[in-house]
C-alpha cells in the first residue's frame, strides 16, 4: 500500500536596494537553481529544465538519492516558479518503480513599505510504496518520519536560498554595472571623412 509524506515551507526575503532590481535577475532562472544546490549536482537538459541529484536521504534505515527533473521558469513581473516532471531513485529499482515525487513553488518580488521583499512557497509531496519489513511499521510512524525527512530537504533549501541568492544578486548586480560602466567609458572614435 502507499504511504503518502508531504510538507511545506514559507519564505520571505528583504532584498537590499541595488541599482538594477532583484525582477531583472529573476528573469534568469538558472541564477536560482544555482542557488539552489551545488552546480556540481545541476545538469541543464534545455533552457527551463533542469536535472538535480540530490544529496543521499536517509529514511529508516534505507538510504535514497533522488535525482529530480525540474522545470524552472520566470514571468514577467520576475515571479519564478518551479515544478517537477520526473523523479529517479538510483540503485533501488523496487522504490524506483514504487515512487512519486511531486513539487512545486514559486518565489515572488513583492513592494512593500519597507522596500522590496522577495515571497515564496514550497510544497513537496512523495508517495511510495513502502517495503517489506518497513511496511509492518505502524503506519503513524513512517508517516511522521517520512515527513520529517521532507521537511528537512525544504529546510535546507530554504537555508541555501537564504545564504546564496542575495549574494549571487549583489555579485550579478555588480557585474552588470561594471560591464555599463566599461561601455560608457569606451572612447569614441572620430569619424574620419574621406572625400
Amino acid at each position: 500500500m502507499a504511504t503518502k509524506f508531504t510538507a511545506s515551507q514559507s519564505v520571505e526575503i528583504s532584498v537590499p536596494k541595488q541599482p538594477i532590481p532583484i525582477q531583472h535577475y529573476l528573469r534568469q532562472p538558472q541564477r536560482l537553481v544555482n542557488a539552489l544546490a551545488d552546480n556540481t549536482r545541476i545538469q541543464q537538459l534545455s533552457e527551463e529544465v533542469f536535472r538535480l541529484k540530490m544529496r543521499p536521504l536517509s529514511f529508516m534505515s534505507l538510504s535514497i538519492q533522488p535525482t529530480v527533473d525540474m522545470r524552472v521558469w520566470a514571468d514577467a513581473s520576475g515571479t519564478i516558479y518551479l515544478r517537477s516532471l520526473g523523479c529517479e531513485i538510483l540503485g533501488f529499482e523496487y522504490i524506483n518503480q514504487r515512487f512519486s515525487l511531486n513539487l512545486k513553488g514559486y518565489l515572488s518580488p513583492v513592494q512593500l513599505s519597507s522596500g522590496t521583499h522577495l515571497q515564496g512557497k514550497a510544497d513537496l509531496e512523495v508517495l511510495v510504496e513502502i517495503p517489506q519489513p518497513f511496511s509492518f511499521t505502524p503506519k503513524s510512524i513512517l508517516e511522521t518520519t517520512g515527513n520529517g525527512l521532507l521537511k528537512s530537504v525544504l529546510l535546507t533549501i530554504k537555508q541555501r536560498l537564504l545564504h546564496h541568492l542575495l549574494a549571487d544578486y549583489r555579485h550579478w548586480v555588480i557585474s552588470q554595472t561594471q560591464n555599463t560602466e566599461i561601455d560608457n567609458n569606451i572612447p569614441e572614435l572620430p569619424i574620419l571623412n574621406f572625400e
